[in-house]
């Protein structure tokens, strides 16, 4: 995974200025993207991202609500670093929080951000290519299912699916820290698939074949996924070499993204376990 290659922020805050873009990190797409920023808040973000080797920008707390042991001294750590580092009241800090019960750390992060010609030579176990979303939670919930099934990471084609958005963030419980994302045009992913000779991997009622009658092809298979309500598009279906159908009882709705994409997420990890095992 990619990490940044600027490793110091050149933004110089107060701690006003800092509250304020938090809020504007978090609440807007234009602004995040503006900056290059996302925002997080709780202590499983936090250790998750200091883990993971987040370029931190700016550190946000409350002395009185941050009681974890751990995060508390990540919190000191960063401060020495000479990261910006701001101690809030417990009232200043709740206006900031969206979640039920304030933490008492949040941070302004670095967005980390792969190229396809930063990937490694071998094999990976496969990636998800989105174009749209249609809900930010089951998102984020595919996003934790691709990190517990051991996927590589996901192909956002286009500026629609955004996975530094707060709700998948808080959805993918932390698993967007370990995941790696690629921002791709068409042309560029046709070209990669062309050059690669990866196999891709279309979800979609229509197919003929199963999801448990379908050979998983050999390479890394990308598994292309369609926005909920409209299914996979012409351009999305051009490039699939295979399609597959998850089966559903008759009368029932389509599945959500997060339940779908899990489901042939762990077919494909079970016939890449079964095929090693052999």
């Amino acid at each position: 995974m990619a990490a940044n290659s600027v490793k110091e922020s050149s933004i110089s805050w107060t701690k006003a200025a800092a509250l304020k873009d938090a809020r504007q990190v978090r609440n807007k797409l234009s602004f995040r993207n503006q900056r290059g920023q996302f925002f997080i808040e709780g202590v499983r973000n936090f250790v998750r991202a200091h883990d993971n080797r987040f370029v931190i920008d700016c550190v946000i707390y409350s002395e009185k609500l941050l009681i974890n042991p751990l995060a508390r001294k990540l919190v000191r750590r960063r401060k020495r670093d000479g990261i910006p580092t701001f101690s809030v009241s417990p009232e200043a800090f709740r206006k900031l929080s969206t979640a039920k019960r304030a933490s008492g750390v949040c941070a302004l992060l670095r967005q980390r951000w792969t190229r396809f010609e930063d990937l490694p030579p071998k094999q990976q176990m496969c990636w998800t290519v989105l174009e749209r979303v249609q809900s930010e939670g089951n998102f984020g919930t595919l996003i934790r299912s691709s990190s517990a099934a051991g996927a590589a990471g996901f192909i956002l084609v286009g500026d629609h699916v955004d996975p530094y958005a707060p709700a998948v963030i808080r959805s993918s419980m932390g698993a967007v820290f370990q995941q790696a994302f690629i921002r791709t045009d068409w042309d560029t992913l046709r070209h990669w698939v062309a050059q690669t000779g990866n196999p891709v991997i279309g979800a979609t009622p229509d197919a003929e074949t199963g999801l448990y009658e379908f050979a998983c092809p050999t390479g890394t298979p990308l598994l292309m996924f369609g926005e909920e309500r409209h299914g996979l598009s012409h351009q999305q279906t051009a490039l699939c070499t295979n399609l597959v159908s998850i089966p559903m009882c008759e009368g029932t709705d389509s599945l959500n993204l997060g339940v779908a994409g899990s489901l042939l997420l762990y077919e494909v990890r079970r016939q890449r376990y079964n095929a090693k095992a052999i």
